[in-house]
């Protein structure tokens, strides 16, 4: 079984910043890739970055340049950076695990409001 266990979500103005950080437990590896997605209300659950075993990341369009995401393999722990947060960045954010075979883990969420 995989636990996944967000964290740094908050109320924060346009232009602030924010680390989100997703920690990992269980039956994991640091080969897994891992992501960062969102879901602001009435809208669908869209990818914000991922990030492979070996570092490679993809970002979403809407956040290049604004956010990073990285993983500490030895704390199983997945980071997200958010700098110029924008109101459009409100949304729930969660925390994925693909373990491979088609099995997902995913978080609970975090709250992360932008106010304007």
């Amino acid at each position: 079984q995989v636990q996944l266990v967000e964290s740094g979500g908050g109320l924060v103005q346009a232009g602030g910043s924010l680390r989100l950080s997703c920690a990992a437990s269980g039956s994991i590896f640091s080969i897994n890739p891992m992501g960062w997605y969102r879901q602001a209300p009435g809208k669908q659950r869209e990818l914000v970055a991922g990030i492979t075993g070996g570092g490679r990341t993809n970002y979403a369009d809407s956040v290049k340049g604004r956010f990073t995401i990285s993983r500490d393999s030895a704390k199983n722990t997945v980071y997200l950076q958010m700098n110029s947060l924008k109101p459009e960045d409100t949304a729930v954010y969660y925390c994925n695990l693909d373990r491979g075979g088609g099995v997902y883990y995913w978080g609970k969420g975090t709250l992360v409001t932008v106010s304007s």
